[in-house]
Protein backbone atom coordinates (compact mmCIF):
# COMPACT_ATOMS: atom_id res chain seq x y z
CA UNK A 1 0.00 0.00 0.00
CA UNK A 2 2.94 2.43 0.66
CA UNK A 3 4.65 1.60 -2.67
CA UNK A 4 1.01 2.51 -4.35
CA UNK A 5 1.01 5.63 -2.20
CA UNK A 6 4.14 6.83 -3.19
CA UNK A 7 4.10 6.30 -6.92
CA UNK A 8 0.47 8.19 -7.21
CA UNK A 9 2.40 11.01 -5.40
CA UNK A 10 5.52 10.97 -7.69
CA UNK A 11 3.27 10.79 -10.33
CA UNK A 12 1.22 13.91 -8.74
CA UNK A 13 4.31 15.66 -9.11
CA UNK A 14 5.41 15.21 -11.78
CA UNK A 15 2.46 16.16 -13.50
CA UNK A 16 2.29 19.40 -11.89
CA UNK A 17 6.24 20.25 -12.69
CA UNK A 18 5.32 19.67 -16.57
CA UNK A 19 2.30 22.04 -16.31
CA UNK A 20 4.65 24.69 -14.72
CA UNK A 21 7.02 24.24 -17.42
CA UNK A 22 4.44 24.90 -19.83
CA UNK A 23 3.40 27.65 -18.13
CA UNK A 24 6.53 29.05 -18.30
CA UNK A 25 7.31 28.56 -21.99
CA UNK A 26 3.87 30.16 -22.29
CA UNK A 27 4.67 33.18 -21.13
CA UNK A 28 7.89 33.34 -22.63
CA UNK A 29 6.31 33.29 -25.51
CA UNK A 30 3.90 35.92 -24.77
CA UNK A 31 6.72 38.42 -23.45
CA UNK A 32 8.86 38.14 -27.32
CA UNK A 33 5.33 38.78 -29.18
CA UNK A 34 4.74 41.75 -26.87
CA UNK A 35 8.43 42.96 -28.30
CA UNK A 36 7.47 42.23 -31.73
CA UNK A 37 4.61 44.27 -31.51
CA UNK A 38 6.57 47.35 -29.53
CA UNK A 39 8.99 46.76 -32.72
CA UNK A 40 6.41 47.28 -35.05
CA UNK A 41 4.72 50.33 -33.60
CA UNK A 42 7.79 52.20 -34.09
CA UNK A 43 7.68 53.05 -37.47
CA UNK A 44 6.59 56.08 -39.14
CA UNK A 45 2.91 57.11 -40.37
CA UNK A 46 3.27 54.71 -43.44
CA UNK A 47 2.88 50.69 -43.27
CA UNK A 48 5.70 49.94 -45.60
CA UNK A 49 9.15 51.17 -45.08
CA UNK A 50 10.97 53.53 -47.07
CA UNK A 51 12.57 52.09 -49.48
CA UNK A 52 14.20 55.29 -51.47
CA UNK A 53 16.88 58.39 -50.39
CA UNK A 54 16.50 58.67 -46.98
CA UNK A 55 15.88 56.78 -43.85
CA UNK A 56 13.11 57.80 -41.34
CA UNK A 57 13.89 59.12 -37.89
CA UNK A 58 12.91 56.62 -35.28
CA UNK A 59 9.10 57.88 -34.15
CA UNK A 60 10.49 58.87 -30.41
CA UNK A 61 11.94 62.16 -31.89
CA UNK A 62 9.96 64.93 -30.72
CA UNK A 63 7.77 66.59 -33.31
CA UNK A 64 8.46 70.19 -34.73
CA UNK A 65 6.33 72.83 -34.07
CA UNK A 66 3.67 73.16 -35.58
CA UNK A 67 3.84 75.67 -38.88
CA UNK A 68 1.05 77.22 -40.49
CA UNK A 69 0.54 76.62 -44.63
CA UNK A 70 -1.00 80.20 -45.31
CA UNK A 71 -3.64 78.74 -46.73
CA UNK A 72 -7.13 80.21 -46.13
CA UNK A 73 -10.46 79.59 -46.66
CA UNK A 74 -12.37 81.14 -48.94
CA UNK A 75 -15.89 82.30 -48.12
CA UNK A 76 -18.71 80.36 -49.92
CA UNK A 77 -20.42 82.28 -52.71
CA UNK A 78 -24.53 82.09 -52.25
CA UNK A 79 -25.63 78.72 -53.85
CA UNK A 80 -21.82 77.31 -53.43
CA UNK A 81 -22.49 76.09 -50.27
CA UNK A 82 -22.10 72.51 -51.68
CA UNK A 83 -19.38 72.42 -53.64
CA UNK A 84 -17.24 72.12 -50.70
CA UNK A 85 -18.36 69.58 -48.25
CA UNK A 86 -15.21 69.16 -46.75
CA UNK A 87 -15.06 72.46 -45.03
CA UNK A 88 -18.36 71.85 -42.83
CA UNK A 89 -17.06 71.95 -39.54
CA UNK A 90 -13.75 71.54 -40.39
CA UNK A 91 -11.35 73.75 -37.97
CA UNK A 92 -8.29 74.44 -40.08
CA UNK A 93 -5.81 73.92 -37.64
CA UNK A 94 -7.66 70.66 -36.61
CA UNK A 95 -6.95 69.63 -40.24
CA UNK A 96 -3.34 70.21 -40.33
CA UNK A 97 -2.56 67.79 -37.11
CA UNK A 98 -2.09 64.31 -38.40
CA UNK A 99 -3.48 61.66 -35.86
CA UNK A 100 -0.84 58.80 -36.36
CA UNK A 101 -2.18 56.67 -33.91
CA UNK A 102 -5.39 56.16 -35.95
CA UNK A 103 -2.68 54.42 -38.87
CA UNK A 104 -1.44 52.01 -36.60
CA UNK A 105 -4.16 48.94 -36.88
CA UNK A 106 -3.43 45.13 -36.89
CA UNK A 107 -2.36 45.41 -40.53
CA UNK A 108 1.52 46.37 -39.39
CA UNK A 109 1.41 42.51 -37.71
CA UNK A 110 0.93 41.42 -41.36
CA UNK A 111 3.69 42.97 -42.33
CA UNK A 112 7.29 41.97 -43.01
CA UNK A 113 9.04 44.61 -41.58
CA UNK A 114 13.01 43.46 -42.53
CA UNK A 115 11.79 43.27 -46.56
CA UNK A 116 12.01 45.98 -48.85
CA UNK A 117 8.88 47.96 -50.54
CA UNK A 118 6.91 46.52 -53.32
CA UNK A 119 7.26 48.93 -55.21
CA UNK A 120 10.78 47.91 -55.75
CA UNK A 121 10.52 44.24 -55.66
CA UNK A 122 7.66 44.26 -58.35
CA UNK A 123 8.93 47.07 -60.39
CA UNK A 124 8.77 44.80 -63.62
CA UNK A 125 5.23 45.67 -63.71
CA UNK A 126 5.52 49.01 -64.21
CA UNK A 127 6.91 47.85 -67.66
CA UNK A 128 3.57 46.43 -69.13
CA UNK A 129 2.23 48.42 -71.72
CA UNK A 130 -0.56 50.80 -70.12
CA UNK A 131 -2.37 50.71 -73.87
CA UNK A 132 -2.75 46.74 -73.01
CA UNK A 133 -4.36 47.36 -69.82
CA UNK A 134 -7.01 50.36 -70.32
CA UNK A 135 -9.47 48.01 -72.75
CA UNK A 136 -9.05 44.89 -70.53
CA UNK A 137 -10.44 44.16 -67.81
CA UNK A 138 -11.75 47.82 -67.19
CA UNK A 139 -14.81 48.31 -65.30
CA UNK A 140 -16.36 51.05 -67.90
CA UNK A 141 -15.44 48.98 -70.76
CA UNK A 142 -18.48 46.11 -69.91
CA UNK A 143 -20.43 46.23 -73.21
CA UNK A 144 -23.56 45.25 -71.58
CA UNK A 145 -23.91 47.96 -69.22
CA UNK A 146 -21.97 50.62 -70.97
CA UNK A 147 -25.29 52.66 -71.33
CA UNK A 148 -25.93 52.63 -67.76
CA UNK A 149 -22.42 53.30 -66.83
CA UNK A 150 -22.17 56.00 -69.02
CA UNK A 151 -25.55 57.45 -67.59
CA UNK A 152 -24.10 57.44 -64.09
CA UNK A 153 -20.82 58.69 -65.30
CA UNK A 154 -22.41 61.70 -66.45
CA UNK A 155 -24.50 62.37 -63.61
CA UNK A 156 -21.62 62.23 -61.47
CA UNK A 157 -19.26 64.35 -62.95
CA UNK A 158 -21.88 67.90 -62.45
CA UNK A 159 -21.10 66.63 -59.04
CA UNK A 160 -17.39 66.75 -58.91
CA UNK A 161 -16.44 69.71 -61.15
CA UNK A 162 -14.32 72.32 -60.07
CA UNK A 163 -15.84 76.25 -60.05
CA UNK A 164 -14.48 77.57 -63.19
CA UNK A 165 -13.06 80.56 -62.86
CA UNK A 166 -11.91 79.70 -59.31
CA UNK A 167 -8.16 81.66 -59.96
CA UNK A 168 -9.73 84.99 -60.28
CA UNK A 169 -10.48 84.58 -56.25
CA UNK A 170 -6.85 83.37 -55.76
CA UNK A 171 -4.75 86.53 -54.56
CA UNK A 172 -1.24 84.88 -54.51
CA UNK A 173 -1.19 82.44 -57.74
CA UNK A 174 -1.87 83.11 -61.30
CA UNK A 175 -3.06 80.78 -64.44
CA UNK A 176 0.26 80.43 -65.26
CA UNK A 177 1.41 79.27 -61.93
CA UNK A 178 -1.00 76.20 -62.45
CA UNK A 179 0.20 75.54 -65.68
CA UNK A 180 3.76 74.82 -64.97
CA UNK A 181 2.51 72.88 -61.79
CA UNK A 182 0.47 70.75 -64.01
CA UNK A 183 3.04 70.44 -65.98
CA UNK A 184 5.62 69.33 -63.23
CA UNK A 185 3.17 67.02 -62.46
CA UNK A 186 2.85 65.54 -66.02
CA UNK A 187 6.68 65.04 -65.78
CA UNK A 188 6.47 63.64 -62.35
CA UNK A 189 4.02 60.56 -63.79
CA UNK A 190 6.41 59.81 -66.54
CA UNK A 191 9.16 59.88 -64.47
CA UNK A 192 7.28 57.23 -62.16
CA UNK A 193 5.39 55.73 -64.81
CA UNK A 194 2.47 56.58 -63.64
CA UNK A 195 -1.14 55.48 -65.18
CA UNK A 196 -2.70 58.25 -67.17
CA UNK A 197 -5.36 58.20 -64.86
CA UNK A 198 -3.32 59.46 -62.18
CA UNK A 199 -2.90 62.41 -63.36
CA UNK A 200 -6.00 63.61 -64.38
CA UNK A 201 -7.05 62.35 -60.67
CA UNK A 202 -4.32 64.15 -59.48
CA UNK A 203 -5.17 67.59 -61.86
CA UNK A 204 -9.08 66.94 -60.45
CA UNK A 205 -7.67 66.84 -56.85
CA UNK A 206 -5.79 70.45 -56.75
CA UNK A 207 -8.44 71.96 -59.19
CA UNK A 208 -11.21 71.08 -56.30
CA UNK A 209 -8.73 71.83 -53.26
CA UNK A 210 -8.00 75.59 -54.54
CA UNK A 211 -12.00 76.11 -55.82
CA UNK A 212 -12.62 76.12 -51.93
CA UNK A 213 -8.72 77.24 -50.37
CA UNK A 214 -6.78 80.09 -51.33
CA UNK A 215 -2.95 79.21 -51.59
CA UNK A 216 0.09 81.57 -51.44
CA UNK A 217 2.50 80.84 -54.39
CA UNK A 218 4.85 78.80 -51.78
CA UNK A 219 2.76 76.25 -51.16
CA UNK A 220 1.41 76.14 -54.61
CA UNK A 221 3.69 72.97 -55.30
CA UNK A 222 2.95 71.67 -51.82
CA UNK A 223 -0.82 70.80 -52.71
CA UNK A 224 0.15 69.72 -56.47
CA UNK A 225 2.35 66.75 -54.74
CA UNK A 226 -0.14 65.69 -51.95
CA UNK A 227 -2.53 65.57 -54.68
CA UNK A 228 -0.81 63.00 -57.23
CA UNK A 229 0.64 61.50 -53.71
CA UNK A 230 -3.37 60.76 -53.06
CA UNK A 231 -4.13 60.05 -56.93
CA UNK A 232 -1.36 57.10 -57.08
CA UNK A 233 -2.43 55.79 -53.92
CA UNK A 234 -6.07 55.69 -55.14
CA UNK A 235 -5.20 54.68 -58.62
CA UNK A 236 -1.53 52.48 -58.36
CA UNK A 237 -0.84 49.13 -57.63
CA UNK A 238 2.62 50.18 -56.12
CA UNK A 239 2.50 53.42 -55.35
CA UNK A 240 6.04 55.53 -54.95
CA UNK A 241 6.74 56.06 -51.52
CA UNK A 242 5.99 59.31 -49.26
CA UNK A 243 9.50 59.80 -49.28
CA UNK A 244 10.36 59.95 -53.31
CA UNK A 245 7.36 62.49 -53.15
CA UNK A 246 9.73 64.86 -51.23
CA UNK A 247 12.43 63.86 -53.12
CA UNK A 248 11.24 64.96 -55.92
CA UNK A 249 10.29 68.59 -54.66
CA UNK A 250 13.92 68.74 -54.13
CA UNK A 251 13.51 68.47 -49.86
CA UNK A 252 11.60 71.86 -50.20
CA UNK A 253 9.06 70.14 -48.21
CA UNK A 254 9.33 68.13 -45.10
CA UNK A 255 7.28 64.69 -45.18
CA UNK A 256 5.39 65.94 -42.05
CA UNK A 257 3.98 68.79 -44.32
CA UNK A 258 3.06 66.87 -46.94
CA UNK A 259 1.39 64.32 -44.95
CA UNK A 260 -0.22 67.11 -43.43
CA UNK A 261 -1.18 68.67 -46.06
CA UNK A 262 -3.11 65.38 -47.65
CA UNK A 263 -4.80 65.08 -44.50
CA UNK A 264 -6.09 68.43 -45.11
CA UNK A 265 -6.68 67.76 -48.60
CA UNK A 266 -8.74 64.87 -47.97
CA UNK A 267 -10.87 66.80 -45.28
CA UNK A 268 -11.68 69.76 -48.13
CA UNK A 269 -12.65 66.97 -50.62
CA UNK A 270 -14.83 65.41 -47.94
CA UNK A 271 -12.77 62.02 -48.93
CA UNK A 272 -14.89 61.80 -52.15
CA UNK A 273 -12.58 60.33 -54.45
CA UNK A 274 -14.00 58.64 -56.96
CA UNK A 275 -14.72 60.82 -59.87
CA UNK A 276 -15.26 60.82 -63.59
CA UNK A 277 -12.26 61.97 -65.89
CA UNK A 278 -12.31 62.80 -69.25
CA UNK A 279 -9.49 59.80 -69.55
CA UNK A 280 -12.33 57.35 -68.65
CA UNK A 281 -15.19 59.35 -71.14
CA UNK A 282 -12.21 58.76 -73.40
CA UNK A 283 -11.85 55.38 -73.44
CA UNK A 284 -15.40 54.49 -73.23
CA UNK A 285 -15.79 56.53 -76.50
CA UNK A 286 -12.70 54.68 -78.21
CA UNK A 287 -14.04 51.23 -77.52
CA UNK A 288 -17.52 51.76 -78.63
CA UNK A 289 -16.48 53.03 -81.93
CA UNK A 290 -13.05 51.31 -82.97
CA UNK A 291 -10.27 53.78 -84.16
CA UNK A 292 -6.80 52.72 -85.55
CA UNK A 293 -4.01 53.06 -82.76
CA UNK A 294 -2.38 56.22 -84.05
CA UNK A 295 -5.95 57.74 -83.61
CA UNK A 296 -6.30 56.44 -80.02
CA UNK A 297 -2.76 57.91 -79.45
CA UNK A 298 -3.20 61.35 -80.68
CA UNK A 299 -6.90 61.35 -79.00
CA UNK A 300 -5.00 61.17 -75.66
CA UNK A 301 -2.70 63.57 -76.33
CA UNK A 302 -4.69 66.00 -77.17
CA UNK A 303 -6.72 65.10 -74.13
CA UNK A 304 -4.00 65.67 -72.00
CA UNK A 305 -3.37 68.95 -73.03
CA UNK A 306 -6.71 70.08 -71.73
CA UNK A 307 -5.41 69.86 -68.31
CA UNK A 308 -2.76 72.12 -68.82
CA UNK A 309 -5.05 75.35 -69.13
CA UNK A 310 -8.07 76.21 -66.50
CA UNK A 311 -9.30 78.29 -68.65
CA UNK A 312 -11.17 77.69 -70.85
CA UNK A 313 -11.17 73.88 -70.24
CA UNK A 314 -12.76 73.82 -66.87
CA UNK A 315 -15.99 75.67 -68.09
CA UNK A 316 -16.49 72.33 -70.14
CA UNK A 317 -17.30 69.06 -68.71
CA UNK A 318 -14.98 66.30 -69.16
CA UNK A 319 -16.92 64.44 -71.13
CA UNK A 320 -17.86 66.78 -73.75
CA UNK A 321 -13.65 67.72 -73.73
CA UNK A 322 -13.27 63.71 -74.41
CA UNK A 323 -15.64 63.73 -77.47
CA UNK A 324 -13.57 67.08 -78.61
CA UNK A 325 -10.38 65.07 -78.39
CA UNK A 326 -11.61 62.31 -80.41
CA UNK A 327 -12.73 64.64 -83.11
CA UNK A 328 -9.80 66.49 -83.21
CA UNK A 329 -7.37 63.41 -83.37
CA UNK A 330 -10.31 61.75 -85.67
CA UNK A 331 -10.52 64.69 -88.28
CA UNK A 332 -6.23 65.05 -88.27
CA UNK A 333 -5.75 61.24 -89.12
CA UNK A 334 -9.17 59.85 -90.69
CA UNK A 335 -10.31 63.48 -91.67
CA UNK A 336 -13.94 62.92 -90.23
CA UNK A 337 -15.24 64.28 -86.80
CA UNK A 338 -18.01 62.77 -85.01
CA UNK A 339 -19.85 59.63 -85.92
CA UNK A 340 -23.43 58.75 -86.10
CA UNK A 341 -23.32 56.28 -83.30
CA UNK A 342 -21.28 58.34 -80.62
CA UNK A 343 -23.95 60.91 -81.37
CA UNK A 344 -26.74 58.73 -80.64
CA UNK A 345 -25.03 57.17 -77.50
CA UNK A 346 -23.37 60.57 -75.78
CA UNK A 347 -26.50 62.46 -76.66
CA UNK A 348 -23.46 65.08 -78.07
CA UNK A 349 -24.23 67.02 -81.86
CA UNK A 350 -21.28 67.95 -83.70
CA UNK A 351 -22.47 71.67 -82.92
CA UNK A 352 -21.93 71.05 -79.21
CA UNK A 353 -19.14 70.08 -79.54
CA UNK A 354 -17.53 72.92 -81.67
CA UNK A 355 -16.80 75.12 -79.31
CA UNK A 356 -14.35 72.81 -76.67
CA UNK A 357 -13.40 71.75 -80.68
CA UNK A 358 -11.77 75.13 -81.63
CA UNK A 359 -10.20 75.91 -78.13
CA UNK A 360 -8.08 72.49 -78.42
CA UNK A 361 -7.24 73.22 -81.49
CA UNK A 362 -5.75 76.39 -80.71
CA UNK A 363 -3.88 74.61 -77.83
CA UNK A 364 -2.37 71.96 -80.22
CA UNK A 365 -1.46 74.81 -82.52
CA UNK A 366 0.37 76.67 -80.08
CA UNK A 367 2.16 74.20 -77.71
CA UNK A 368 5.29 73.64 -79.39
CA UNK A 369 6.12 76.92 -78.92
CA UNK A 370 5.47 77.15 -75.49
CA UNK A 371 7.66 76.10 -72.36
CA UNK A 372 5.63 73.57 -71.19
CA UNK A 373 6.77 70.32 -72.80
CA UNK A 374 6.24 67.54 -70.22
CA UNK A 375 3.00 66.01 -72.32
CA UNK A 376 4.60 66.97 -76.02
CA UNK A 377 8.00 64.87 -74.94
CA UNK A 378 5.84 62.26 -73.21
CA UNK A 379 3.85 61.45 -76.25
CA UNK A 380 6.73 61.78 -78.98
CA UNK A 381 7.70 57.99 -77.44
CA UNK A 382 7.84 54.85 -80.00
CA UNK A 383 5.40 53.38 -77.70
CA UNK A 384 2.60 56.62 -78.74
CA UNK A 385 3.69 56.13 -82.15
CA UNK A 386 5.24 59.92 -82.39
CA UNK A 387 1.74 61.08 -82.51
CA UNK A 388 3.10 64.39 -80.63
CA UNK A 389 4.97 65.24 -83.97
CA UNK A 390 2.02 65.18 -86.27
CA UNK A 391 0.90 68.17 -87.22
CA UNK A 392 -2.97 69.43 -86.65
CA UNK A 393 -4.88 70.73 -89.62
CA UNK A 394 -4.05 74.55 -89.74
CA UNK A 395 -8.19 75.10 -90.53
CA UNK A 396 -10.68 73.23 -89.36
CA UNK A 397 -13.65 73.06 -92.04
CA UNK A 398 -16.53 73.51 -88.94
CA UNK A 399 -18.82 75.76 -91.19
Amino acid sequence: MLAIEWNFTLLALVSSLLLYNQALSYAGAKGSEGLTTLRCFSGSENAFPPAGKKALSDSRVQAPAKQGFDIYMDEPEQGDRDSCPGRKGMALEDAYEVDTSALKSDLHFLLDFNTVSPMLVDSSLHSQSEDASDFGTDVINVTEYAEEIHQYLREAEIRHRPKAHYMRKQPDITESMRTILVDWLAEVGEEYKLRAETLYLAVNFLDRFLSCMSVLRGKLQLVGTAAILLASKYEEIYPPEVDEFVYITDDTYTKRQLLRMEHLLLKVLAFDLTVPTTNQFLLQYLRRQGVCIRTENLAKYVAELSLLEADPFLKYLPSLIAAAAYCLANYTVNRHFWPETLATFTGYSLSEIVPCLSELHKTCLSIPHRPQQAIREKYKASKYMHVSLMEPPTVLPLQ
